[in-house]
């Protein structure tokens, strides 16, 4: 073991603030931005917004309504009647003994927003001082109100309570959802109709009757404010071409206040000339994150010429490297540019990454993406025999014949669990 001193050189990556500011930015949506820089005007003095007509929004597809006597449609949501008041109203039309009313007003308030009764038998029975008896009345008399379904403690019981009806199919749904609701779920006809000694046909009946159930009575009291999404990027078609716009137009323009230069000689000189380096850096930023998009959506026009014609049928694949490549920027750079962002087209609103796709092998040469695959995997599903569905195998054969596409079985799998599309096996109907 020696003691000395050693010289090395070493190049090291800072992540400096204002780098992982650019970085955020880029990253944003117009709407994230907005919300970004109305903080920073608050934090910054030296931030002037300058929008006539700027109200803290921007452009949306929300309706507007007028000021008068008409109620906004969300706001009007936003006060229609709870599920719980829906059925403490039809309990008070009921008449039981006023034992079983408490105990009964006392299980609706424990009803979650599904409309399932979550409780602890044991520690209600010794809150309220009541039997089992009691109680278990009690659950029955909150069973029978509407919707159907209401107050169950498990799904099975749930989907039990609004089976109505009699006969066989109607006594083998109601077996089926008490005891073998997984198999059910799973698809296993054949085993069931072995094990309940009725045909296959007459489980897929059960089954599709089971199907028009409602597992979750109660969802229709939520109320759950509607999430809009306004598009960062608009693609048009004018007189044969097609054009980008930036859709952040609707951001206050920024400048530097005054109060900068008439403090120059003050005490407070080196505080405003730290804000208006901050200033000045946000603008470079929010500028450059315009620069970079419209650099990567210039290459997107000319790549995705039939995609804008014809639909994401004609998408051709390309990936985010050769986009790197052309709009002359890092790939982690396109990478976090169209994160979180939407881009309207003639076809649709889209998220933008589902523009860059990966390619697939085609005797054509040229290639297809992996989301005109998807596409067309959709379409076969969707008009295929149901009492024969397509193998994975099957649709291999489809895009090679058809499209003359080769993609392998593992990859038709992969792309069927992301597009929630069940197994062959799972997808057949018996009538």
């Amino acid at each position: 073991m020696e003691l000395g001193l050693i010289q090395k050189q070493t190049t090291k990556l800072v992540m400096t603030t204002q780098l992982h500011q650019a970085i955020s930015i880029l990253q944003y949506s117009t709407a994230e931005l907005l919300e970004y820089v109305k903080e920073q005007a608050l934090e910054n003095p030296l931030i002037e917004l300058q929008s006539p007509s700027w109200d803290g929004g921007i452009r949306s597809s929300k309706r507007s309504y007028d000021s008068g006597t008409r109620q906004d449609p969300i706001e009007y949501a936003e006060t229609k009647k709870s599920l719980h008041d829906e059925l403490h109203e039809q309990m008070r039309c009921i008449s039981l003994p006023k034992k079983i009313t408490g105990i009964v007003h006392y299980l609706i308030d424990n009803i979650d927003e599904s409309g399932y009764l979550r409780i602890n038998e044991p520690e209600v029975m010794a809150y309220l001082r009541v039997d089992q008896i009691e109680l278990t009345e009690a659950v029955r008399q909150v069973q029978l109100l509407d919707p159907p379904g209401i107050g169950a403690r498990s799904l099975s019981e749930c989907l039990f309570l609004q089976i109505k009806g009699q006969g066989t199919v109607f006594e083998l749904a109601r077996a089926l959802v008490s005891h073998d609701l997984k198999a059910l779920a799973e698809k296993k006809y054949r085993v069931l109709s072995k094990q309940y000694n009725v045909s296959v046909e007459q489980i897929q009946q059960a089954a599709d009757l089971v199907a028009d159930l409602d597992p979750r009575p109660g969802s229709k009291w939520v109320v759950e404010k509607p999430t809009y999404i306004v598009p960062d990027v608009m693609i048009t078609e004018k007189n044969g071409r097609f054009i980008v716009a930036l859709l952040d137009d609707d951001l206050p323009a920024m400048k530097v206040s005054n109060t900068y230069q008439s403090f120059k000689n003050n005490e407070a000189a080196e505080y405003l000339k730290n804000k208006y380096q901050q200033v000045s850096w946000l603008m470079k930023s929010i500028e450059q994150r315009k620069q970079t998009l419209r650099a990567i959506m210039d290459v997107v026009i000319v790549h995705q010429q039939r995609f804008l014609r014809n639909g994401m049928s004609e998408l051709v694949p390309i990936t985010l490297k050769e986009v790197a490549n052309e709009a002359q920027v890092h790939e982690s750079t396109v990478s976090r540019a169209i994160k979180s962002k939407y881009v309207q087209t003639p076809h649709g609103l889209f998220p933008l990454k589902d523009l860059f796709t990966s390619k697939l092998a085609s005797e054509s040469g040229e290639g297809a993406s992996s989301s005109s695959v998807k596409l067309f995997i959709k379409e076969l599903v969707e008009n295929e025999n149901k009492l024969k569905p397509l193998s994975d195998q099957k649709i291999v054969e489809a895009l090679h014949i058809q499209r003359g596409i080769d993609v392998s079985r593992r990859t038709i799998a992969k792309y069927r669990d992301e597009l929630k599309i069940l197994s062959s096996s799972k997808r057949k109907r018996f009538t």
